[in-house]
């Protein structure tokens, strides 16, 4: 079994598309079709279903691509052990929530720049569902601590949520005085049915019956409707900190959650995964007097 063959292969199971796997590596896709082509026939055993919407693994291409990923492990632990440095390179995908990877972590990713100048960093949105081990993303930031599979799990910070308005609003509309007044106001929430965690399910824990009147799917855009005078809404606390023309109404009531920081098991070797770990971990001890109401 040719290792370039597995290589190719991991990227492609990993992208979920020829196209994106060849972008990825930097190679035609008639280059990358030959490779999965040549290892499908070494193990005799068609690895992908290929539609209109991509490639995604077989049973028998599942069962390949942990083999596979242990051998690449190996593979990468080995190398730097030859190599006598602990070099930090390549790329690296950061998944996490809107309000964590935009409000947060996007203004501070010149950090990695300096400590690691030759590692590429790609952060983007965890989706509704996602896969460490396909390679959605090396790491992810996520809320609540995961119970399925096999991810090393490391908490990142607990942080806490208010409820907000803009000072325009409170100007037009009044400014409530009991949490029963909050029914005459104009509210703005999740979209209940694309609430993928329970985690996210915190209206309730202000107001029993908590009813959106403006509903928006991610954090980013209920915490600008907030601010634009639109309602009162949910607002993270470390989001809202410092922003001019904001009023945190009932300082005293809040709900706090927690951020992991997860990543798949294979890549515990990789040293780019532990350089991102443990940087990500200093800039949010950093940070962490931002992460709870004050």
């Amino acid at each position: 079994m040719n290792w370039d063959d597995l290589r190719y292969f991991l990227a492609v199971a990993r992208e979920g598309q020829m196209l994106g796997a060849a972008s990825r590596l930097g190679v035609s896709q008639a280059r990358l079709s030959r490779h999965v082509a040549a290892l499908e026939e070494a193990v005799g055993a068609r690895l992908f279903e290929r539609t209109t919407r991509g490639s995604t693994l077989t049973e028998d291409g599942a069962a390949l691509f942990a083999t596979a990923e242990r051998i690449e492990a190996e593979v990468l632990a080995g190398t730097a052990r030859m190599r006598g440095r602990d070099e930090v390179a390549g790329t690296i995908r950061i998944g996490a929530p809107d309000g964590f990877g935009s409000a947060f972590l996007a203004p501070k990713l010149g950090r990695f720049r300096d400590a690691y100048p030759d590692l590429r960093i790609q952060l983007v949105p965890v989706p509704r569902s996602f896969s460490l081990s396909e390679r959605e993303a090396d790491l992810a930031i996520m809320v609540g601590r995961p119970d399925k599979g096999r991810p090393r799990v490391k908490k990142l910070v607990d942080y806490s949520l208010g409820l907000y308005a803009s000072e325009g609003y409170l100007a037009r509309a009044g400014t409530p005085r009991s949490m029963d007044d909050l029914r005459s106001h104009s509210l703005i929430g999740y979209v209940d049915d694309l609430i993928y965690t329970p985690e996210l399910n915190y209206a309730q824990e202000f107001v029993r019956d908590w009813r959106s009147d403006i509903e928006v799917s991610t954090a980013i855009g209920q915490f600008e409707a907030v601010r634009s005078g639109t309602g009162i809404g949910i607002c993270h606390d470390f989001m809202a900190a410092e922003k001019p023309g904001l009023v945190r109404l009932f300082p005293g009531l809040s709900v706090t959650r927690s951020y992991w920081l997860v990543w798949h098991e294979n890549q515990a070797v990789a040293r780019r995964v532990q350089a991102v770990v443990e940087l990500l971990d200093e800039i949010v001890r950093d940070n962490r007097d931002l992460f709870a109401a004050t």
